[in-house]
């Protein structure tokens, strides 16, 4: 099958990479050097700015599946495109606006968009929404972190994405799902430290990472999704947010006109970067709890992935991109064939897609385990 994937980044690299074991893969970006990196391990590539809506729609019409791993600003566009060229996407752009919002373009065009296909959001919506299709679900609790295998104060941590994306997330409000109704609380609220059997004790803390679930899970009573860092990283950011260091509202130094959020971001750059090579690791824990076959159970699943040196894979990119590309191969294989936008915990209701994901992550050594409890 020819397959374009639109983002030649960490993940897109390695979803392009994965994918051409089985296809013929085209690698789109604006980025040269990101480019050269994936043409050297044999992609072919093709430069393009795909923010050109008309460009872009011309480009993906000899493709028979596309996959969007482009910067989230830009995700809802050029989804929107995608669907009107009558393409079916595998999407992880991880935008913020509604993706639901382009179902009926996608009906009427009857093609199938996948959104959200990472590791979280996606594999802990497909994890809940599988339960969900087989027992009364009361309780859903997600705790996800990407860290440094090796931390090193201040901060301990090291981002694997943008610093202004990571700083979104402690300063948008967060959204949860208690006594059935939407919540809203500040990001990096109710603090609690969490043990991790090969990690050790993190720090979880409240953030808006629900997505979908808030509409498509509405009928579970309790939901939340936190954020997962080593001890010690919240009240130094706490710290920061509460002194403006992360206002958004510009200020006058001099002659200049600074946000102090662009300021911090790019002195954050330095501290957090992820340097090559560099091994950092993927740690999450969900929680599907409530009533199967007359008993109360909880399901817990639990991730530990670390970084790959053999193909200098970051665990990031493995957990984000294989999900992702996973959810590209069920596309062109038939196993979901719905027209319309779908969010994972929507594809996670079939067994079959379910058993699919996770046996396409066994292969690629991406292991959650799981166990079932009562309680």
């Amino acid at each position: 099958m020819h397959i374009c994937v639109l983002g030649a980044g960490m993940v897109g690299g390695v979803i392009a990479q994965d994918l051409a074991q089985q296809h013929d893969v085209t690698s789109v970006d604006v980025n040269d050097a990101a480019l050269s990196r994936l043409a050297g391990r044999g992609i072919k590539t093709l430069r393009l700015d795909i923010s050109d809506a008309r460009a872009l729609a011309h480009c993906v019409q000899p493709f028979a599946l596309v996959v969007s791993a482009v910067p989230g600003f830009m995700g809802f566009e050029t989804l929107k495109t995608l669907l009107q060229a009558g393409k079916p996407v595998a999407d992880i752009s991880f935008f913020p606006e509604d993706a639901l919002a382009l179902d009926t373009l996608a009906r009427d065009k009857g093609v199938t968009a996948l959104v959200d296909m990472g590791v979280a959001p996606g594999m802990d919506n497909l994890i809940f929404g599988h339960h969900d299709a087989h027992m009364r679900v009361t309780r859903f609790e997600c705790l996800v972190g990407g860290l440094p295998q090796h931390p090193k104060p201040p901060f301990f941590y090291k981002a694997p994405f943008s610093p202004i994306d990571v700083i979104e997330e402690y300063t948008r409000p967060a959204r949860l799902q208690r006594g059935g109704r939407v919540v809203t609380l500040p990001a990096l609220s109710e603090c609690e430290l969490r043990e991790f059997e090969g990690v050790g004790r993190l720090e979880a803390f409240n953030t808006d990472g629900l997505r979908t679930l808030l509409r498509s899970m509405a009928h579970v009573p309790e939901m939340a999704e936190k954020t997962l860092r080593y001890p010690g990283h919240v009240a130094l950011i706490q710290a920061l947010k509460d002194a403006g260091f992360f206002a958004d509202a510009p200020l006058e130094i001099g002659a200049a006109r600074v946000r102090p959020l662009d300021v911090s971001a790019q002195l954050l750059l330095k501290q957090w970067r992820l340097e090559p090579g560099e091994p950092e690791l993927t740690v999450m824990r969900v929680t599907v709890a409530g009533e199967e076959r007359g008993r109360q159970v909880r399901h817990v699943w639990d991730l530990l992935d670390r970084y790959d040196p053999a193909t200098g894979y970051s665990s990031m990119a493995r957990t984000t991109g294989f999900t992702c590309a996973a959810a590209a191969n069920l596309l062109l294989e038939g196993g979901f064939k719905q027209p319309g936008v779908h969010p994972p915990e929507l594809v996670g209701r079939h067994d079959g897609c379910f058993d699919f994901v996770c046996t396409y992550l066994q292969a690629r050594h991406v292991e959650y385990r799981h166990r079932c409890e009562a309680g």
